[in-house]
């Protein structure tokens, strides 16, 4: 195996449930459009992408047969070998299972928050029986959890699952900062995140607002993964509609400028410990 201590992890959130048309026209929210877009972000260095699904009217959906689509679309690029990260983030879908339905499309990897938090206008709501049926269906069809750290208390409550065996370890963290509500973008708080991270765990960021681009940097600084993209990001610069393609490109040139290199799909598998691509 070649050495993968200074690989770094980039991950593609292309959709999100927040950006619309209106917002920018860059947002994919088709199934076509989503995959699109992931292999345009695969060939300039995304290893993962971060999936979202919206219904034909646009609205945040968790139905599996859109998430399907998505699959099958990405399917066409015969020579993308991308990793596949579902989200059962809580805007997509009212119950548990609702949110949790695509996970039986054994995805690589799903979004997994494993404590309840405030979004801008309502709770990111995940009592202890949702995270339980999710990370229960992920270990029923071998996906692994992408820990989504939305406030700090998630990290300890992802510690107790994995001592009660319903988490599989070495566990992927992803430290989710400025949605308004929740923790703040700021250095402080990725430090203290950084800080109580269990010792044998791969993490990464996905910084949201005018600091995500200082954040990134920095995480990359501290042996970390980034996650961009128009689910985080709607804009490059001040006034300056962003491309997920533009913002892959900055976070990889940072990366390459500060003597790391980019992990592809199967140097990422390794580092993350997936099985080989699904054939």
């Amino acid at each position: 195996m070649s050495d993968l201590s200074n690989k770094v992890i980039l991950t593609i959130a292309p959709t999100g449930n927040v950006p619309t048309k209106k917002l920018t026209p860059y947002v994919p929210l088709t199934p076509q459009e989503i995959a699109a877009d992931a292999y345009a972000c695969w060939k300039e260095g995304a290893a993962v992408v971060h999936i979202h699904t919206r219904d034909k009217d646009g609205n945040p959906t968790s139905d599996v047969e859109v998430n399907r689509e998505v699959m099958a679309e990405l399917d066409r690029y015969t020579d993308c070998d991308i990793i596949r990260q579902v989200s059962t983030g809580g805007r997509a879908g009212k119950s548990y299972m609702e949110r949790g339905q695509m996970i039986c499309l054994s995805p690589d990897m799903s979004s997994l928050a494993t404590g309840s938090s405030n979004f801008p206008a309502k709770c990111n709501f995940n009592d202890p029986e949702t995270v339980s049926y999710l990370a229960a269906e992920m270990l029923k069809y071998n996906v692994k959890p992408e820990i989504e750290v939305f406030d700090t208390a998630m990290i300890w409550n992802a510690i107790r699952l994995a001592e009660k065996g319903e988490i599989k370890t070495p566990m992927h963290f992803n430290l989710v900062l400025g949605v308004a509500g929740s923790q703040p973008a700021t250095v402080d708080a990725l430090m203290y995140c950084y800080q109580h991270l269990p010792k044998d765990c791969t993490w990464g960021v996905s910084a949201i607002g005018k600091d995500h681009v200082k954040l990134s940097t920095i995480a990359l600084a501290l042996g970390g993964n980034v996650r961009v993209g128009i689910e985080d990001n709607i804009y490059y610069s001040k006034g300056v509609l962003a491309t997920n393609v533009s913002l892959l490109q900055r976070v990889k040139n940072i990366a390459l400028a500060m003597g790391k290199e980019i992990a592809t799909p199967d140097e990422a598998r390794q580092i993350l410990g997936l099985t080989p691509k699904k054939q």
